[in-house]
């Protein structure tokens, strides 16, 4: 007899949303950023902040008003029709799974720095490693996705500790001469309006990144006690992850020059903290960067099995997709996704820059759903302009979805182009769904919309084999 499952509640919900999206690159930023000043970083995380907090505003806004749409893909299948949720549900999970790749990467990192054998990440031994590990956490997921929540909740904790610890020694060891030193200069080129907007940009594109997850609540509230817990729990996760997020990348301006920044080897926020307190704080966050991968991998092996249920629950995808067992969790889901991880470890045995590339596939993916909640939110706050409270929304919906768009041109449209490619098994999943619900394969708009992916994903490959496109 199938056991009822757990409702998640606001607090494991926030760690979600918070571990989620600290992962690796956090332990990185630090030295990414140090080829701005000082001036140029405060200022690009005031806008990404804001606009971060705009999107987190529009994930509790539709929680809220349109509490019976369960999935991220659900705001697109509701505004503009079962294929543009499709592609929406498709690219986030697809950007999960690319997601797990990412960590795995980055995890044999951290062990390198015990081990020199899983120093190159992409080694045989490494992916053989990380395998395991994938397997291991898919196999505690199909145990119960409340319970893996539960447990995420207390590797947040863990993972949070050596981060704080760090905060809090280079707040002390913070020297302001050293941080004002170059507060506006460019290391290269005179101080110019034009130099601090390319550090500016430059920023962004690095900034964006680590915020990839803030959705985890929203695509979960189907299992929290309340859908408004789950909007809450966004915004106050966002909030903890921006203040986190500024004062480990800041602070570092007033310990190190910039040029000793850049110097320093990746994850930067290792070497950093053994400069600061000697080998024992290399080793402690080392320690700290390998639990938080771990919570971060754990956090993506339940949502994109969750985003593939609720898919097939609501026809995009077959319904033995949606099939759970005892524990209340879907096996099909979950292994599929796990098949998916482990051929693209294999791959990147052969690749170079294999946690860039991966990385940079996820964001690219994910960017494309929340143009389309941040469209959805402006199609809603239209419709319901007369209610109050919805001109405000219309505005942070649009002002979302410029800025969106944006980040995906700046962050490299060949990650976008070769999304096309991978949206094409997944289109012909959603015809096999078609065929068996409705005895059609694809609408007149659909079909138009398919040749137009089939098309850029064509072109796509001729660009990657002629060496016109670089990844």
């Amino acid at each position: 007899m199938a056991t009822q499952p757990k409702k998640i509640n606001g607090a494991a919900l926030t760690a979600l949303v918070v571990t989620t999206a600290i992962g690796s690159g956090i332990f990185a930023l630090s030295s990414d950023l140090a080829a701005a000043s000082p001036g140029a970083a405060l200022i690009s995380w005031l806008i990404v902040g804001f606009v971060v907090m705009m999107l987190a505003s529009c994930f509790n806004n539709l929680l809220t008003k349109r509490s019976d749409l369960e999935g991220i893909f659900a705001y697109g299948k509701e505004g503009f029709g079962p294929f543009v949720g499709f592609i929406s549900g498709s690219g986030y999970w697809m950007s999960s799974w690319l997601g797990n790749v990412a960590f795995a990467t980055v995890c044999m990192s951290a062990l390198g720095y015990f081990f020199p054998v899983f120093s190159k990440d992409n080694s045989p031994i490494s992916i053989l490693v990380a395998s395991i590990l994938a397997w291991s956490l898919t196999l505690l997921v199909n145990h119960g996705i409340e319970s893996a929540a539960l447990m995420n909740a207390v590797i947040t904790i863990c993972k949070l500790i050596p981060i704080f610890t760090f905060i809090v020694v280079a707040a002390i060891l913070f020297k302001g001469h050293v941080f004002t030193a170059q507060f506006w200069g460019n290391m290269t080129a005179p101080v110019t309006i034009a130099s601090v907007g390319g550090q500016i940009k430059q920023c962004m594109m690095i900034m964006m990144r680590v915020f990839v997850g803030i959705e985890g609540a929203t695509v979960l509230s189907s299992r929290a006690k309340y859908r408004k817990t789950a909007g809450h729990a966004t915004v106050i996760g966002v909030a903890c992850l921006i203040l986190i997020y500024v004062l480990a990348s800041i602070l570092p301006y007033g310990y190190m020059t910039r040029a000793e920044l850049i110097q320093l080897k990746q994850p930067a926020m290792v070497y950093m903290f053994q400069h600061m307190v000697g080998p024992w704080g290399g080793a402690f966050i080392s320690i700290g960067l390998f639990i938080s991968i771990m919570g971060a991998w754990l956090s993506w092996t339940m949502l994109p099995a969750e985003t593939m249920r609720l898919m097939a629950e609501q026809g995009l995808l077959p319904k033995r997709f949606a099939k759970e067992n005892k524990h209340g969790v879907p096996t099909l889901a979950l292994m599929t996704t796990a098949c998916m991880v482990q051929a693209f470890m294999i791959m990147l045995i052969f690749a170079e820059k294999a946690y860039e590339f991966a990385y940079s596939l996820c964001t690219a993916a994910i960017v494309v759903c929340y143009i389309i909640v941040a469209a959805y939110q402006i199609k809603y706050s239209w419709q319901n302009r007369a209610t109050k409270g919805n001109i405000l929304q219309l505005w942070v919906g649009i002002f979302t979805l410029v800025f969106e768009v944006v980040a995906i041109t700046l962050a490299g449209l060949q990650y976008l182009f070769v999304c096309l490619v991978v949206y094409i098994p997944g289109i012909i999943l959603y015809m096999y769904t078609k065929k068996q619900n409705e005895n059609r394969l694809l609408t007149k708009h659909e079909w138009s919309a398919t040749i137009l992916i089939c098309s850029g994903a064509v072109i796509t490959v001729t660009m990657l084999v002629m060496g016109q496109i670089h990844l």
